[in-house]
């Protein structure tokens, strides 16, 4: 897994990624109740807003941490969202994307390091 600073990461299985939120954006955001899933289909570059959180605390804007082409979302997220306050790094992945630019892979931070940037 690769992490953004913006705390979402990024899980290559095949030629394509699996995007979500961190589990300590989960727990600073506090219970998550809706989110705003990307289209399929719809093209982002790195950084780009690409989905909306909105949970008992506040919204948030979710960003890509890389760019390409997004080709599915975790639909069980309509039925049960609360699979991002449970499983933000697993079952409470937001969508797939298509990577354009697989370098961009490495500007984000490895696990490790990431674990250490949000203990400081």
């Amino acid at each position: 897994m690769y992490y953004a600073d913006s705390h979402e990461w990024v899980r290559l299985e095949g030629d394509k990624g699996i995007v979500g939120i961190s589990h300590h954006a989960q727990k600073e955001l506090g219970e998550i109740v809706y989110v705003q899933l990307p289209q399929v289909g719809q093209e982002v570059k790195a950084g780009e807003e690409i989905a909306v959180l909105e949970s008992t605390k506040a919204a948030a804007d979710i960003y890509s941490p890389v760019s390409g082409i997004v080709v599915g979302v975790n639909t069980a997220l309509e039925d049960d969202v609360s699979l991002m306050n449970t499983a933000p790094e697993g079952e409470g992945f937001l969508f797939e994307i298509a990577l354009t630019h697989p370098e961009e892979l490495q500007s984000l931070a490895s696990k490790a390091d990431y674990l250490i940037s949000i203990s400081t």
